[in-house]
């Protein structure tokens, strides 16, 4: 069983060690003020004595005459019957002693008495004792004159103890002003008490963090203890303060990163988790090629061999490796990833890892791309090249050749301005998509100002164009686009179809989000093995033939992102023989 500790609390420890130093104070000034005012009645009294002495010393000519001193103890002592009178030579000769008036010389022991010695010492002096003959207590006074020394004394009786006792009166004052002293002191303690375990439970509460109601549990008190405990509030009202901002802004950072597009983990030194989010683990388990049970496991995939030896390194010398960031590059399962370490000062350290698989491929694509461009503007520079240094070397070349060359080399800058412009339109889908202003547009219209614009071509192909589109058709979107979706769809079947055929274009449903379009043709059709390339730039199913007739190999690029770019989406199906098919989704205009 615990055993609850029993304890004297501050206020009362504080109330009782003050009291004890207080009653050992006023105890010791009230003792010696009590011995002072005793010393100062006695000493008021032995002076009353020693004027007795000094004035017989002074009216009596002749000390040694008995019946003189008689005389004068009878006629200016008479209100002091008891008192004894005694006068000696200093020859040690008692001349007089007022119990013993017969007695010529007496040899006595008085030179040993204390008045005795302080008189031949100080001049005079006083003792209360027992007279030596009667056994009654006296109080004696002696003072030294020349050749004499008068000795007066008096029982000291009840009456006389009263006189030399200080006054009761004084003690009765002391006691009433101690009381009230140490009652305001135990009012004072109290509320000292009351402040502090008010501040006690508040510190109590707040180290368990408890809710804390200010107006009720505050510990608010006066004077410099509520100053202190004021401040020691506001203390603890900021800190909380900045706990809760603190806290919001680490709800925030973590959902951060629980949602970050890259992998984190954060381990302590001692190697043990911090902070995890999915991507991360799934990251591991991909390397791994294992599903992991926890975090720490990590440190134990072979891949990541290179970081964990550097962050044993730099636990272990910290002051000799300043650079403590060290990444490396896997390639697992068809992906590629870049693994970052950071080690902090406190040992800690953090892994990030990224998926650079799309980036890679970015890249590769940027580098195709860019010998797809290079090899597609060669063609038609090179043919305008050739058919003007043929005019040019040759001056006599007749004018039906001059003039056949220059019709061919303005055909070859038509198609390059053709594919600039493409490439132009690609580069801004890409990269300024944003830049697009949308509007409502009637499908069903643009088509029919479409073909109207190609009807020469589809006349020398005989081609017939089904547009079975409603009217009107409403679409939000930016019209340059939507127009580069079906002018390029319908070039291409013209261009590559085939003669006498039909073109079908409908919208065969629709959604409270989408129309769901359909374009077909009945022409040569395109192999199977080519429909996952179709969209690819400057991919050609028959690139010769391409080239022969104009083409750039880019409208279904431009299709496809065009469609992309409205949220929708795209396929396409074929087969070699039977026509081609593309299906695609565009939004409605949504209230």
């Amino acid at each position: 069983m615990n055993k609850k500790k029993h304890f004297i609390q501050f206020h009362n420890r504080l109330f009782l060690t003050v009291l004890l130093l207080f009653l050992l104070f006023a105890g010791s000034f009230i003792v010696y003020q009590y011995q002072r005012e005793k010393v100062y009645r006695v000493e008021l009294f032995n002076t009353k004595l020693q004027g007795i002495n000094n004035r017989m010393y002074t009216l009596l000519p002749n000390l040694d005459n008995k019946e003189q001193i008689q005389f004068y103890i009878d006629k200016y002592l008479v209100d002091l019957p008891n008192i004894k009178l005694t006068i000696i030579k200093k020859g040690r000769q008692i001349v007089f002693d007022s119990y013993a008036p017969d007695a010529t010389i007496i040899q006595m022991g008085y030179w040993d008495n204390e008045e005795i010695k302080q008189a031949l010492e100080k001049g005079s002096g006083y003792q209360i004792r027992k007279d030596h003959s009667t056994s009654t207590p006296y109080f004696f006074s002696a003072t030294i004159y020349p050749n004499y020394i008068i000795r007066t004394a008096v029982p000291y009786d009840s009456m006389l103890k009263s006189t030399l006792q200080s006054d009761t009166r004084y003690l009765t004052f002391s006691f009433i002003i101690s009381v009230l002293l140490i009652s305001l002191f135990y009012s004072y303690t109290a509320k000292l008490g009351q402040a502090i375990r008010k501040l006690r439970k508040f510190t109590q509460r707040a180290e368990e963090d408890k809710y804390i109601q200010w107006e009720s549990e505050a510990p608010y008190s006066s004077g410099e203890m509520g100053e202190v405990t004021r401040h020691i509030i506001n203390v603890y009202r900021k800190l909380q303060d900045t706990k809760e901002a603190l806290s919001i802004e680490k709800d925030k950072l973590f959902a951060h990163l629980q949602f970050s597009r890259e992998g984190l983990g954060i381990f302590s030194a001692n190697r043990t988790e911090i902070l995890v989010n999915k991507l991360f683990l799934r990251y591991c388990n991909h390397i791994s090629d294992i599903n992991l049970k926890n975090s720490e496991e990590v440190f134990q995939i072979k891949e990541f061999e290179p970081i964990i030896q550097f962050i044993n390194e730099v636990q272990q010398s910290p002051s000799q490796i300043k650079d403590r960031r060290r990444n490396i590059s896997i390639e697992k399962n068809g992906k590629t990833f870049i693994i970052e370490c950071i080690v902090f000062d406190d040992m800690s350290f953090e892994f990030s890892i990224n998926d650079v698989t799309k980036e890679e491929e970015k890249i590769q694509l940027k580098k195709q791309l860019t010998q797809n461009i290079a090899h597609e503007l060669k063609t038609p520079v090179s043919s305008i090249q050739g058919y003007l240094e043929t005019i040019v070397e040759h001056p006599n070349l007749s004018e039906e050749k001059r003039i056949s060359f220059l019709q061919r080399c303005f055909a070859q800058s038509n198609r390059l301005a053709r594919l600039l412009q493409d490439l132009s339109i690609l580069t801004r889908i890409e990269e300024s998509s944003d830049m697009y202003d949308n509007q409502d547009m009637d499908i069903n219209l643009l088509v029919q100002t479409i073909l109207e614009e190609i009807e020469l071509d589809l006349r020398k192909k005989n081609i017939i164009v089904h547009n079975e589109l409603p009217s009107p058709i409403h679409v939000k979107g930016n019209y340059s686009l939507l127009y580069s979706i079906f002018r390029n769809l319908l070039d291409n079947s013209i261009a590559h179809a085939g003669e006498h055929i039909e073109i079908f274009l409908s919208c065969f449903k629709e959604t409270d989000e989408y129309y769901f379009f359909s374009y077909r043709d009945t022409g040569v059709g395109i192999p199977s093995e080519h429909l996952n390339r179709l969209f690819e730039r400057f991919y050609r199913v028959d690139k010769g033939r391409s080239r022969k007739l104009g083409g750039t190999g880019l409208g279904l690029a431009i299709v496809k992102n065009s469609i992309l770019l409205h949220q929708g989406s795209i396929l396409v199906k074929s087969s070699e023989g039977k026509g081609i098919e593309f299906v695609f989704t565009l939004p409605k205009i949504t209230e």
